[in-house]
């Protein structure tokens, strides 16, 4: 095929990809960004383009290596690095990101959205690296749980809304969550002394739970793992018509990822706790890549906490976090984890029951591979599209189910289009419980119910509306910007 020929073929895929793109079917448009690229790798428009599919995708680190092919077809190319900075800012390597913000500026120097762009990134960059300053991550630092007095947030006679029972106030009841749900709906929160009482009550459950949770479903009975949720508390409410209240008789487990990106997160966890506290056996949980510090910085639950209530409790919601299991074993059969697997052989359930779970996730080993790691389709394992954890193929999954005597592992932490898929000759699944996510992927949400068979049952959903609050709300400013 002549030069000329395989550049129109190229713009006919790149045409296609751009429509893809605009449907939200960002999959689906960086097959077709690549096989153009496939008929000319000398446009640097394409690269540019699949570098900000690959960001929409959260796959950071193929969209820096895009962006900088762009950068070095076209180094006055504007877009690439655009497009690196915020690949660079989404892993946190702000110094990196700065760099290339700074380059924009100086292409544009008469463009304003360009400076208003440097000069936010120059700022907030400014107060993260203060904010790291003061830290003192050696000191001994007393959880505010030990510290805190709830009888400082007094309800005063005038609150109508739900309100906990006893004498004391403490008693979590099918009432009152029903209430409380009830009142999100309608845009309206409980009383601080009661979210409190909810986080504290969560946090003596959590404490006490093992890392590796194993979990009994007797014949005759049924379970449901729910995958990611961000956030998103009008399609968490439509699990439970579709599918019921979580009850000891219709018990659940949410696999991680409860809150960030989507601005009801308050709402959602609120929810998942007080069914917690109101019967332990009725939810369980894994802690997923979102429920850790830094996440809730700059994702937007640490600022929606603050905004809807404060920052003492935004403080209470980091240490219960890190009381999170972070795996489940159902039925000795499958196992349950937000992430995936490992970049080392041989792991076993035990090496799992012995990691110490009570801190904020490390950028490496056991603990992190489980939050981050990602299933590919290729054997073997490769360095993971998202910067942390690791890709691993199906001949790493077969390895570990057969090394522990499991059937199946189930896992979330990514968008899939029908909400749910099935890989690595079925012997993996991924389950996504957030449809339409941010408000612009379209994809359908799902979740699995188990017998004691443990055969996986599928059901899919679609998003449900919400009230006019966008995504990502909450979010540090550099996130809003990248969006």
């Amino acid at each position: 095929m002549a030069d000329e020929e395989k550049k129109a073929e190229a713009e006919k895929f790149k045409g296609k990809a751009n429509e893809a793109f605009k449907a939200h079917k960002y999959a689906v448009a960086l097959d077709l960004y690549t096989k153009a690229i496939e008929f000319d790798d000398t446009n640097h428009v394409y690269f540019s383009n699949r570098s900000f599919t690959n960001l929409k995708l959260e796959n950071f680190v193929p969209a820096v290596d895009d962006a900088s092919k762009a950068i070095e077809l076209d180094p006055s190319f504007v877009k690439g690095y655009y497009r690196r900075g915020s690949a660079y800012l989404a892993q946190q390597k702000f110094t990196e990101g700065l760099k290339d913000f700074r380059k924009v500026a100086k292409i544009k120097p008469n463009d304003p959205d360009a400076q208003k762009k440097l000069k936010l990134c120059e700022s907030e960059i400014k107060k993260i690296r203060f904010r790291d300053a003061i830290s003192t991550p050696d000191a001994v630092v007393v959880p505010i749980s030990q510290t805190l007095d709830v009888t400082n947030y007094a309800v005063p006679s005038s609150y109508q809304g739900p309100k906990l029972r006893g004498e004391d106030e403490k008693l979590v009841t099918l009432e009152f969550v029903k209430e409380m749900m009830e009142s999100f709906k309608n845009q309206k929160l409980i009383h601080t002394r009661y979210a409190f009482e909810i986080l504290l009550q969560v946090k003596e459950i959590l404490q006490n739970q093992p890392t590796l949770n194993e979990i009994e479903i007797p014949e005759g009975s049924h379970f449901t793992v729910c995958g990611d949720v961000h956030g998103q508390f009008y399609d968490l409410c439509n699990i439970f018509e579709l599918n019921g209240l979580p009850s000891e008789d219709n018990p659940y487990l949410f696999n991680g990822d409860f809150v960030d990106r989507g601005s009801f997160s308050v709402e959602v966890i609120f929810t998942l706790f007080a069914f917690k506290a109101l019967n332990p056996k009725s939810i369980h949980f894994s802690r997923g890549n979102h429920e850790s510090r830094n996440m809730n910085k700059f994702y937007g639950f640490e600022g929606e906490v603050k905004a809807k209530f404060n920052e003492p409790m935004a403080e209470l919601f980091t240490e219960v976090f890190c009381f999170l299991p972070l795996a489940s074993v159902l039925n000795s059969k499958v196992f349950v984890v937000h992430g995936g697997l490992f970049s080392q052989d041989n792991v076993t359930l035990d090496d799992i029951r012995k990691i110490d779970r009570n801190r904020e996730p490390p950028d490496e080993g056991l603990m992190c591979e489980l939050l981050w790691s990602d299933p590919q389709g290729p054997s073997g394992r490769s360095p993971s599209k998202r910067g942390v954890g690791v890709a691993f193929g199906p001949d790493v999954t077969e390895n570990f189910l057969q090394k522990n005597g499991l059937e199946l592992v189930v896992r979330s932490h990514e968008v899939k289009e029908e909400g749910y898929e099935t890989e690595h000759n079925e012997r993996l699944v991924t389950v996504f419980s957030a449809p339409n996510y941010c408000d612009q992927m379209g994809n359908k949400g799902a979740f699995i119910r188990f017998e004691h068979d443990m055969v996986p049952h599928f059901t899919k959903f679609s998003a449900v509306p919400h009230p006019n609050v966008r995504p990502m709300q909450y979010a540090n400013n550099l996130m809003n910007m990248m969006m």
